[in-house]
């Protein structure tokens, strides 16, 4: 008797889990959608091209509406109405398309879309890594961090020093890190929900959940076209 009511609490688990998954996955998938029509849409039209990239200043207030919301969601998120989370996420999905519209001035639409496939492979093969992986990933955690904010600092330096050179490794090491990030956040969200019982808690991990992977995405992306882009130079 007691070991069917282990049996029944663990399948039951597992089953809040996959349903977690499921749903941080779906509203990931959601977000670069939406990232992906609003730079399209921007990209095609001359009139929004010019109102947000000939005027920097309005460019650049995008950019740090951008990161205000981020902040914004990952402290509040769970104090919040989940629609409220929901509408605030997909919010901040379309200011990042505007901010990318770019991209499709700069690079080719083959490049645009040979990037992104690579991506989706690279990503999804950590994210499986990540899950099934019995190996602790939790104490790469500081280390991650720290290089994270070494890839920023190099970035911001490299600004003024305009090196191809550290352009370079900067791009290689960000996709080993952000790949790293994929497998990291994948495990620490299953861990999440396996430890959340609640579902209605776990309704508004899944866009947490959503947020950290999309992130690990759309910058695993950004880096993956640089190389790429440094290819079709060479």
């Amino acid at each position: 008797m007691q070991q069917n009511i282990i049996y029944e609490d663990r399948t039951m688990g597992q089953s809040l889990v996959a349903r977690f998954m499921y749903a941080t996955y779906l509203w990931m998938g959601i977000g670069l959608f939406v990232t992906g029509v609003v730079a399209m849409l921007v990209a095609s039209s001359p009139r929004l091209l010019s109102l947000f990239y000939a005027n920097r200043m309005l460019l650049f207030a995008v950019m740090i509406a951008e990161l205000g919301l981020v902040f914004y969601l990952v402290s509040h998120l769970m104090k919040m109405e989940y629609g409220k989370a929901r509408n605030l996420f997909l919010l901040y999905a379309a200011l990042n398309g505007i901010s990318m519209a770019g991209l499709f001035v700069v690079y080719t639409g083959s490049t645009i879309a040979s990037a992104f496939f690579v991506t989706a492979g690279t990503f999804g093969t950590m994210c499986i890594y990540g899950y099934i992986t019995k190996t602790d990933l939790s104490k790469l955690g500081n280390i991650l961090f720290m290089g994270l904010i070494g890839i920023v600092i190099a970035s911001v330096v490299n600004m003024f020093m305009a090196s191809s050179g550290l352009s370079k490794a900067i791009s290689y090491i960000g996709v080993l890190l952000f790949c790293a990030l994929t497998a990291y956040d994948t495990q620490y969200l299953k861990r999440l929900a396996l430890s959340t019982q609640d579902e209605a808690s776990l309704l508004k991990l899944s866009l947490y959940g959503a947020l950290k992977l999309y992130l690990d995405f759309i910058n695993m992306f950004l880096f993956i076209l640089r190389i790429m882009s440094m290819g079709s130079r060479d």
